[in-house]
C-alpha cells in the first residue's frame, strides 16, 4: 500500500506542527485582506478561521478600537489560535465554537464578514448565507475567497480518462458530484448571494499553480494527502483504489517529464459584496 492513501492524521498532533499560514491560504488570503476596507470601530467575523488566519492579521489591522469574531467547528486548531492571541497580546478578538450556518450573534451588529476559502466549504450554504444576512448591518461589506471547479483540473482530467476506460460510471459519476459539491459554479455561488440581499460589488479572477517535480511528489504531500487524498479515495472502489491511483501517478510523472515538471492549477475568485441598503 502506497504511503499517500494512508492518512491517519490526529487533529491534535497535526495542530502542532501546522502552519500558521498554510501555503494554499496564503494567495487567496493576500487578495482577500487586500479587499478589505478599514475603519476604526468595526465589529467583523472571520468565518472558518482555522488556525488563525485571517483572524489575527484582520484583528491586528483594524485595531483595538475594532470587534473581531472568530467562527470555526475545530476545536484543537481553536486552542492553538487562542495560544497565538494570547502570545501577540490581541486584545479585541472573541471565539466561537461553532459552525455559519448558526452564528451566536445578534441581528444587524457587524459590518465586515470575512471568509477565506471557508463558505464554500460550509454543509449548508443556504443557511450559512442567510445567517451571514441576518447579523449584517445595511452597507456592512462581505468578502470571500473560493477556488473554482477548474481547481487541479490536471490531475482530475487523468482520474475521469482512467474511470473512462475501466467503465466506472458510478465513481465518474460521483468525481463529478464531488467538484459541484466542493466547488459550485460561480454563477451559483454569487446568485445565491445575491438572494441573500447582498450587492456584488467586483468580482476578482485570479490563480496560483501548485508546481510539483512530478506526481509522485505531489500524491505524497502533506496537504494534497491531508486535504484531498480521502475524498478522492472515496469515490472509487475500495480493491481498485491502489491500481488506480498507480496508473494515474504513473500518467502525471510522463507529463512532468516531458513538461520540466507537474503544475496543478487553482484558478480562484475574491468576491466584494455589500448588504443591500
Amino acid at each position: 500500500m502506497k504511503n499517500y492513501l494512508q492518512n491517519e492524521f490526529d487533529p491534535g498532533e497535526l495542530v502542532q506542527v501546522f502552519d500558521e499560514l498554510p501555503l494554499w491560504s496564503a494567495p487567496f488570503g493576500l487578495k482577500l485582506l487586500d479587499a478589505i476596507d478599514y475603519s476604526p470601530n468595526m465589529t467583523a467575523l472571520d468565518i472558518g478561521f482555522g488556525t488563525g488566519f485571517p483572524l489575527t492579521e484582520l484583528a491586528m489591522r483594524l485595531g483595538d478600537s475594532s470587534t473581531v469574531y472568530g467562527i470555526d467547528p475545530w476545536t484543537d486548531a481553536i486552542e492553538r489560535t487562542k495560544r497565538k492571541i494570547k502570545y501577540y497580546e490581541i486584545k479585541n478578538i472573541n471565539i466561537i465554537e461553532g459552525v455559519a450556518e448558526s452564528i451566536p450573534l445578534e441581528t444587524n451588529t457587524i459590518d465586515l464578514i470575512v471568509s477565506n476559502n471557508g463558505m464554500n466549504n460550509v454543509q449548508d450554504i443556504e443557511q450559512a448565507l442567510s445567517e451571514c444576512s441576518r447579523i449584517c448591518k445595511d452597507g456592512a461589506q462581505f468578502v470571500m475567497t473560493m477556488n473554482l471547479d477548474k481547481t487541479m483540473l490536471e490531475f482530475y482530467n487523468q482520474l475521469e480518462r482512467v474511470l473512462t476506460e475501466m467503465n466506472l460510471e458510478e465513481s465518474l459519476a460521483a468525481m463529478k458530484l464531488h467538484i459541484y459539491a466542493k466547488r459550485r459554479p460561480l454563477d451559483e455561488i454569487i446568485g445565491r448571494i445575491q438572494n441573500h440581499g447582498f450587492i456584488i460589488k467586483k468580482v476578482e479572477h485570479d490563480q496560483f499553480n501548485y508546481k510539483f517535480a512530478n506526481g509522485t511528489a505531489m500524491f505524497n504531500h502533506y496537504f494534497i494527502r491531508m486535504a484531498f487524498m480521502d475524498s478522492w479515495i472515496k469515490l472509487l472502489p475500495g480493491e481498485k483504489v491502489e491500481y488506480i491511483f498507480e496508473i494515474i501517478e504513473e500518467r502525471l510523472n510522463q507529463e512532468a517529464e516531458i513538461a520540466g515538471q507537474l503544475n496543478l492549477s487553482v484558478p480562484f475568485v475574491v468576491i466584494n459584496a455589500i448588504k443591500n441598503i
